[in-house]
């Protein structure tokens, strides 16, 4: 049986002050060309900073 490949991949979030990887979410590949740029709380600064799209995950 071949699997079906959806539209939708998982990506990891890094914070753009600290460069930890905090959060992990999905993105639509056909409609979001670009890379995600989300305003997210940073439990070590303990505020809410900017993180930026890192790399595909499985």
């Amino acid at each position: 049986m071949a699997s079906k490949k959806g539209n939708r991949v998982l990506i990891g979030l890094k914070c753009e002050e600290t460069g930890m990887r905090l959060y992990v979410t999905q993105k639509n590949r056909i409609s979001t060309r670009d890379k995600i740029r989300l305003r997210k709380y940073n439990p070590l600064l303990r505020r809410h900073t900017w993180f930026t799209e890192v790399k595909k995950l499985k």
